[in-house]
């Protein structure tokens, strides 16, 4: 019952707005503008100012000087689910993105984001680099409050559904939604966009999100960056790690450049300028059988851990105007969930309207020096499957104390390393924050068994496009990326779908997506290190799968079958379907009958 109570008290405050709060601004031209940049797979200990002594980050160490730091900040232990604990103010697991791909990292249609706040607060919204919470209509940024978008597709460049054969370097991204070529490496072109949309809106008081996809793997990047860090030994940083954090290196260069492009346009006084990343290091830290490499802040666990170092990251904010400038250490427990509703609280703006209840709290009482938040309790998790489990890869955390999948207990003020469990010397702090777990699972899992369905004949997408990215499959891989493409790796699933309108559809199945112009069979040319140096790894040949045959079944509607010529760009039919949310299942095969989900289908209404 105490987290209901909890949960009431906040809601009946929330609901009200926060305009009237702390520092309330009522005018739009003095409206501080937001800039809120979020890494991806950058941990805690992947920044100097942390105590890492390799890594070259002068800029955001010099931010680091200047800025209030939430040292016992944390977020999900995986990209999407943070993304949308972030935008939404919400536990992940509520708003339906538990997992990085395989249908459950679309954002609910009911969830309101950080960017429908500040739309309809008056500013100018526009994001930059990753989304990760859907590619499709409702899920789209565009469709989320962000009024100027430049994003790669999926959870990465180089992912299943964004566009073909993009390596980093002078790529296609989605200006808007519509594909648009750009020129230089993806970290460059993602801030230099995000600068263009600053100067064009310096006038305006403007919410911009800059979330590049480095250093995220595969690890390419300019050679430049990777050689001042080649000449390392291997007992100081494996050759990926070099990469990675040539890539930081690339990031913080980029954001040198933001802040001097601020105080040229005269913006950066009245500027929330935050710097985070979205989980644990996937790379900055190895410990190979007790040989390490790299640094992670004395924390275990990296990306996708239960344990500190999967879940804890750097969170920095600075703004001259709301006299946040010196360098101050604020240790008590926060989390992704409060950032949306601090920045309404420090802009003087409403939160979203039909929002759901938020699980996190305004932190601006903690950042004037009042900690109102000493004995919260927060849970993070690692599901990553298609059914969520009670406990898997849990963390609920109190101050200091963390319980580890309901069973391990550390205190990581004297054990940062969470080498010594003592849930057997103190069964009283196991028991409550048991509990706390037990009404938080109830509050987030009733809507699990809810699917979150594509719209087949909208019209603000049509045709549709499906990717293997996103089929719900009990078993077996998610061909989530084009390295898997180009394997012919196997998927066997299926897609979500709400057919809005009955009539007549055109299904067209491809191996390779639209703008390759692959034949199904087709063996498309590898992509090597000596035609483009800053590749981690050749991107391999593509394999002719043979495939012979190629299906299409609507759940209790109908199901198709047509013949695959060795020459077949894509395999297309026609059907009329009733409206109605279905499941859709596409397959080709070979002459074993071996099923392999599509990789790409499109869906037009005619």
């Amino acid at each position: 019952m105490k987290i209901i109570k909890v949960l009431v008290c906040f809601l009946i405050i929330t609901s009200c707005g926060v305009k009237n709060k702390q520092n309330p601004q009522t005018e739009n031209t003095s409206k501080p503008n937001v800039i809120l940049i979020v890494t991806d797979d950058q941990g805690y200990g992947d920044v100097g100012a942390h105590g890492n002594t390799i890594i070259k980050t002068p800029n955001i160490d010099n931010f680091h000087k200047e800025s209030y730091h939430l040292t016992n900040f944390h977020v999900g232990p995986t990209c999407a689910p943070t993304r949308s604990g972030l935008m939404t103010a919400r536990y992940a697991n509520s708003t339906g993105v538990w997992h990085t791909v395989g249908g459950w990292s679309l954002l609910r249609e009911n969830e309101k984001t950080m960017a429908n706040m500040f739309a309809e607060a008056g500013y100018k919204t526009g994001g930059f680099g990753k989304w990760h919470l859907g590619d499709n209509y409702p899920f789209r940024p565009e469709d989320r409050g962000f009024q100027e978008t430049v994003m790669h597709g999926g959870g990465g460049v180089q992912q299943t559904p964004d566009y073909w054969n993009n390596t980093y370097f002078n790529d296609t991204y989605f200006h808007n939604g519509k594909p648009q070529k750009y020129q230089g490496y993806c970290t460059d072109v993602f801030f230099n966009e995000a600068l263009n949309f600053i100067e064009k809106n310096k006038d305006n008081p403007f919410f911009c999100y800059i979330a590049p996809n480095a250093p995220h793997g595969p690890y390419n990047v300019p050679m430049e960056y990777y050689n001042l860090y080649k000449d390392l030994g291997k007992d100081v940083l494996a050759d990926t790690q070099k990469r990675f954090y040539g890539m930081i290196t690339n990031i913080d260069d980029n954001f040198g450049k933001l802040r001097n492009k601020l105080k040229e346009l005269n913006v950066a006084d009245n500027t929330i300028l935050i710097f985070m990343t979205d989980n644990g290091t996937s790379s900055g830290y190895y410990n190979k059988k007790g040989r390490i490499t790299g640094f992670n802040a004395d924390m275990r666990g990296t990306k996708g851990s239960e344990y500190e170092g999967g879940h804890r990251v750097p969170f920095f904010i600075h703004w001259k105007n709301g006299k946040i400038t010196t360098p101050k250490d604020i240790n008590t427990l926060t989390a992704q969930l409060d950032i949306m509703p601090t920045l309404a609280d420090l802009c003087g703006i409403d939160l979203p309207k039909n929002h759901q209840p938020l699980d996190g709290q305004s932190l601006v009482p903690l950042l004037r020096g009042k900690d109102t938040l000493k004995n919260r309790m927060l849970v993070t998790d690692s599901q990553r499957v298609q059914h969520p489990k009670k406990w898997k890869n849990s963390a609920v955390m109190q101050g200091n104390w963390r319980l580890i999948n309901g069973k391990e207990l550390y205190n990581i003020s004297t054990d940062q390393g969470q080498q010594n469990d003592i849930a057997a010397k103190h069964p009283e702090k196991v028991n409550e924050m048991k509990a706390f777990y037990e009404n938080w699972w109830t509050q987030v899992s009733k809507d699990f068994d809810k699917e979150v369905y594509f719209k087949l004949g909208s019209e603000h997408e049509n045709p549709i496009t499906l990717t293997a990215h996103d089929i719900h499959a009990e078993s077996g891989a998610y061909p989530w990326n084009q390295i898997y493409i180009r394997e012919g790796v196997i998927g066997n699933g299926y897609w979500s779908v709400d057919i809005l309108k009955s009539g007549n559809y055109e299904v067209s199945l491809r191996r390779y997506p639209i703008e390759s112009n692959l034949a199904i069979n087709a063996t498309t040319p590898a992509i090597t290190k000596e035609e483009l140096p800053g590749l981690e790894n050749d991107i391999p040949k593509g394999k002719n799968l043979s495939f012979v045959k190629a299906t299409i079944e609507f759940d209790n509607q109908l199901k198709f079958e047509k013949d695959v010529n060795e020459t077949d760009v894509s395999t297309t039919f026609t059907v009329s379907l009733k409206a109605g949310k279905t499941k859709f299942t596409a397959n080709f095969l070979d002459k074993t009958e071996q099923n392999n989900t599509v990789y790409y289908a499109y869906i037009k209404k005619i």
